[in-house]
């Protein structure tokens, strides 16, 4: 079992057809466990599900929805195995969502906190081991010249455990 933040974005329902449209053909691993999100916290097992409520309250007080609008995807290799995945960021609110991520990560989190990788913020939209296909996923999406704008309005705090995603809180932003 582990816990983690996300922060699944309000959009419009063309922006998140588009995305899940494009996420079932190339994100077979994740499409049924979860749906689009920015991750703040990475999956952790060190920490019951109070301390890690009350960390994430305590670090996200007066914290303020977070505007973004993504107009291209990425690729990026994964820090954990040999997998590339196709990532939209966003081009507005990006440096929003990296101050919350290091603040979340400046507590009870810091020893948990990756720096041998970057934290790029990201709604991921596909992957695969073959960095080739990932490119072409990039490309395809790129040439259809589309701009995701959306809103972080909450923050959800989930346990995931046998592939299933279980929603524990959520809290809103100011």
């Amino acid at each position: 079992m582990s816990l983690l933040l996300l922060a699944y974005p309000d959009l419009n329902a063309h922006d998140f057809k588009l995305i899940q449209d494009h996420r079932k053909e190339y994100d077979s691993l994740y499409f049924d466990v979860v749906g689009p999100h920015f991750s703040f916290v990475f999956a952790t097992n060190d920490f019951s599900e109070e301390q890690f409520t009350e960390e994430v309250i305590k670090q996200v007080q007066g914290a303020r929805k977070i505007k973004f609008i993504s107009r291209c995807a990425t690729i990026s290799k994964d820090g954990f195995e040999e997998t590339f995945h196709c990532f939209l960021v966003p081009d507005k609110g990006h440096s929003h969502i990296i101050l919350l991520h290091d603040q979340l990560y400046s507590g009870l989190f810091k020893k948990n906190h990756r720096l041998d990788i970057d934290y790029i913020p990201h709604i991921a939209i596909g992957s695969s081991s073959d960095k080739l296909q990932t490119k072409m996923m990039v490309d395809q999406w790129n040439s259809k010249d589309i701009t995701i704008d959306g809103v972080i309005s909450k923050l959800s705090i989930i346990k995931y455990e046998n592939n299933v995603v279980t929603l524990l809180k959520e809290i809103e932003l100011k």
